[in-house]
């Protein structure tokens, strides 16, 4: 619960939650804005009331503003002044639907502790190769001399992306012993690594590393970013995993690699075509097919109490907001 000290004296602010509130979110938002602000959900209105609602409020909280309506509806920044979204990521926002005087957040590390759990996850499932052992076992194969994993110990871990994702799973990684070799936007950090860079660093980061582990954001500078030349630049057995967004692997390269190259593993959380943003699940190749895949249904940030964290994190922005304060998490 957020503390009152946190609490700010509002100025009679409307807050609009936009999405259908799940896991005790509603309760913890009403707890969250109880003074003196007045706190509507539009799930408790018909869809024809949405403009309505816009016209009177001055905070949205979305998880997905296209999927809720807010598109088709109409924003206008003569009463909306701030938009905090639930989701870290932001790439579904098309922020040109949107007038530029809205400031819009987004969910900035809301989700970095467990989804850093499951990556590390993924590197040591595949790392041991367990999954392949297992499948093996279940079909009366006991190959134990012949069964060889990959070490740990040692591994040099590259991350692009070092946020807080990045640096949650860097810490995760450190008991066993792994080098960092990091790069986000400026090249610098405060976090015990052995390398940290930019993007123009990323061949080296990509020729050096055992295993890599994508946590950036989706943006022009990222969109495709690793390809079938940058994967050719990859160890032959290197471990790839990929927590953040879809679009930032080549999903035909990727698929060409793991095919011809199967000391290669890979462990896909993010996918390219994705319900969240679709509406759907796609994949244009057949990927479980291969033997050195590893998937998961984009829940790496989905422990039992993920939502009402994010929820909470959210509304301690929207209080910042209100109290004039920095924002956390501005995109635009």
């Amino acid at each position: 619960m957020l503390p009152e000290r946190l609490i700010a004296k509002f100025e009679q602010m409307k807050i609009l939650v936009t999405f259908r509130t799940m896991n005790g979110q509603r309760t913890l938002l009403e707890i969250c804005f109880d003074k003196d602000a007045e706190i509507i959900f539009m799930e408790d209105y018909p869809a024809d009331m949405r403009g309505n609602l816009l016209s009177d409020t001055d905070i949205i909280l979305s998880w997905n503003p296209e999927q809720e309506g807010l598109f088709s509806a109409g924003i206008t920044s003569e009463r909306v002044k701030f938009i905090q979204l639930l989701s870290a990521g932001y790439d579904h926002i098309n922020l040109e639907s949107f007038p530029k005087e809205i400031k819009i957040a987004a969910n900035q590390g809301a989700y970095a502790s467990p989804m850093a759990e499951h990556a590390a996850a993924m590197m040591l499932a595949l790392s041991k190769r367990l999954f392949v052992y297992h499948n093996q076992l279940a079909e009366e194969k006991f190959n134990q001399l012949k069964s060889f994993t990959k070490s740990v110990n040692n591994a040099v871990l590259g991350i692009i992306g070092f946020g807080s994702i990045g640096k949650a799973t860097s810490r995760l990684m450190n008991p066993f012993g792994v080098r960092i070799l990091a790069l986000n936007k400026t090249g610098k950090t405060d976090e015990e690594v052995e390398f940290i860079g930019t993007l123009k660093d990323l061949d080296y980061v990509l020729k050096n590393c055992d295993i890599l582990l994508i946590a950036c954001p989706l943006n022009d500078e990222t969109n495709g970013l690793i390809n079938k030349h940058k994967l050719e630049i990859m160890k032959d057995d290197a471990v790839l995993i990929n927590v953040a967004r879809g679009q930032i692997l080549d999903e035909q390269d990727l698929y060409e690699h793991l095919k011809s190259h199967p000391n290669f593993y890979a462990g896909i959380d993010a996918w390219w075509v994705e319900p969240f943003k679709y509406g759907k699940f796609v994949i244009n190749y057949p990927f479980f097919e291969l033997p050195n895949l590893l998937g998961s249904p984009h829940n790496s940030a989905m422990v039992d109490d993920a939502i009402l964290k994010g929820t909470e994190k959210a509304a301690k922005n929207v209080i910042r907001f209100i109290n004039n304060e920095k924002i956390v998490g501005l995109i635009n």
